[in-house]
């Protein structure tokens, strides 16, 4: 077997995990070193918080590298140094300078969850849902100055349910992203993977989700809506406004479901003195199936109807 190929992974998120997870256990290369996001402020204490790749790059004792910025002058000597013959990229975060694209002779790979030239950019996953796709996939690609506009080496594509949420979809594109890379590095070690263009003009972007999308808008279709709730599950989470005499209260809807019509205005509440609670959308309605205070523990209708009765009629939003 000839000497595995020497390795720089950089990544941040859990699908970039999955990516790592699959290099380590391929015999075609030698992660030498990882590099991430530095440690950031998370949760109602604000502890700083190690990305998911560096708390799996160290149950390895693998070297890791967390600059502010990989365009730091002094960052490309510190990743010199480990020598990587093949960069892979997978969920970092940030976008590699010229001089770290050209270091290893392999050039430098990124994981990619979307079908490309479909959803350039930082929340491909989320937008897949949102538009209500029919399918979804990975695409590993050579990387260029670009955001997701170089050359396209491999791509798998899955289906996306009807009961796929933002995370059960990632999830998915995690595993197949990790096993797909390992297939592709090994295609291109041994020349039987060629890169094919991007067609420009079919390229669509993914901006990057804030909180603030996860408003409801009921005057969109029951469809639009139910994406939204599915797109941004578990984060930001789609959420509406109760009024209440002290003032609005935020709702997170954590799972919808399509129902019956009704000739309301969107936003409007039906049945929910009998524990089930039915809203009016701009076109159709939807049934809440599970939903969520702030501050408080996630719950049905009628468990929330129980110590908040509502008369028919109440409008969200």
């Amino acid at each position: 077997m000839s000497t595995p190929s020497p390795v720089v992974f950089f990544g941040t998120s859990p699908l970039a995990v999955v990516s790592l997870k699959s290099l380590l256990e391929s015999p075609l290369v030698s992660v030498r070193a990882v590099v991430t996001q530095p440690d950031r402020p998370q949760g109602r204490t604000m502890k700083l918080a190690p990305p998911p790749v560096k708390t799996e790059a160290l149950i390895h004792d693998l070297p890791v590298l967390q600059p502010e910025r990989c365009r730091s002058p002094d960052f490309l000597p510190q990743l010199s140094e480990f020598q990587p013959e093949l960069i892979v990229v997978a969920a970092y975060g940030q976008i590699l300078p010229p001089g770290i694209l050209t270091l290893p002779i392999h050039g430098c790979l990124n994981v990619h969850a979307s079908l490309l030239p479909r959803y350039r950019g930082a929340s491909p996953i989320q937008w897949a849902i949102l538009n209500g796709d029919a399918e979804s996939g990975v695409t590993i690609m050579q990387m260029d100055a670009g955001m997701d506009t170089g050359d396209i080496l491999t791509q798998e594509s899955t289906p996306i349910e009807e009961s796929d949420t933002a995370q059960t979809l990632h999830d998915r594109l995690a595993a197949i992203g990790g096993t797909l890379l390992v297939r592709t590095i090994q295609g291109l070690l041994e020349g039987s993977v060629h890169p094919r263009k991007q067609d420009g003009s079919l390229a669509t972007h993914a901006s990057k989700i804030a909180k603030s999308d996860g408003l409801v808008d009921w005057s969109q279709s029951a469809v639009a809506i139910r994406n939204r709730v599915r797109a941004f599950t578990p984060w930001p989470g789609a959420f509406t406004t109760l009024p209440a005499p002290s003032g609005s209260k935020t709702i997170k809807l954590l799972q919808v479901e399509p129902a019956p019509p009704m000739q309301a205005p969107p936003g409007m509440t039906h049945s929910p003195t009998r524990g089930e609670w039915v809203l009016a959308c701009g076109d159709g309605a939807l049934r809440i199936v599970k939903l969520q205070m702030e501050g408080r523990r996630a719950m049905t209708p009628a468990e929330f109807l129980a110590g908040h009765p509502l008369p028919d009629g109440t409008r969200l939003g």
